[in-house]
Formats: C-alpha cells, sequence, structure tokens
C-alpha cells in the first residue's frame, strides 16, 4: 500500500499519529462488533459517515474488506462452543414465609 503523503491525510490524524490503514482496520473492527450484517451500500455510508474527510476516500475498499474479515471472525467466535460448564440452577428461597388464609 502506498504511504500517504502529509497533505494528504487529515491534520487530526497526522497530530494522534494515526495511519490509513490501522485507523481503517480498527474502525472497521469496532463496526463489526456493534453492527453485524451490513452489506454493500450499507457499509460505504457509514464508511462516509465515520470518516467525512475526503483524503479518507480512498480507504473504502480497505475499509469493507476489514468489516468483513473482522465479521467473519467474529462469527466464528461466536459459534466456538463455550469451555464452561453451565452453572448449576438453584432452588428459590422466599426470605419470608407466605401465609395464606382462606375467607369465606
Amino acid at each position: 500500500m502506498n504511504t500517504p503523503t502529509p497533505d494528504t491525510f487529515p491534520q487530526i490524524c497526522s497530530d494522534a499519529g494515526l495511519f490509513c490503514e490501522s485507523c481503517v482496520a480498527g474502525t472497521a473492527r469496532e463496526l463489526a462488533s456493534v453492527c453485524k450484517g451490513l452489506r454493500g451500500n450499507m457499509i460505504g455510508q457509514l464508511f462516509v459517515q465515520i470518516h467525512p474527510n475526503s483524503a479518507c476516500a480512498p480507504m473504502h475498499k480497505r475499509f469493507a474488506l476489514r468489516y468483513r474479515e473482522a465479521s467473519q471472525a467474529l462469527a466464528a467466535a461466536v459459534a466456538a462452543p463455550l469451555a464452561e460448564p453451565m452453572p448449576m440452577r438453584r432452588e428459590v428461597v422466599f426470605a419470608r414465609p407466605r401465609t395464606i388464609a382462606a375467607v369465606a
């Protein structure tokens, strides 16, 4: 990947020490964990809303790719069986006994 020159990516990113690839990959991972199952145009629309600077536009395809990779990784992690045993059920115990009165 070509490294963008300092004048082609947002000032806020350079101030924070971010690079396009790591920024896009991190954002895509976070989006995949929150919004599952996005397709095509919706991924693109969210990319533009998250990264409104025109200098970020070339990273659109990378963002979509990273989103799909993260979605697949999350789906695989969720599909894996839990190693922990299920906790045993406990019987419900009331704090104070209930009295029942018959009314005639």
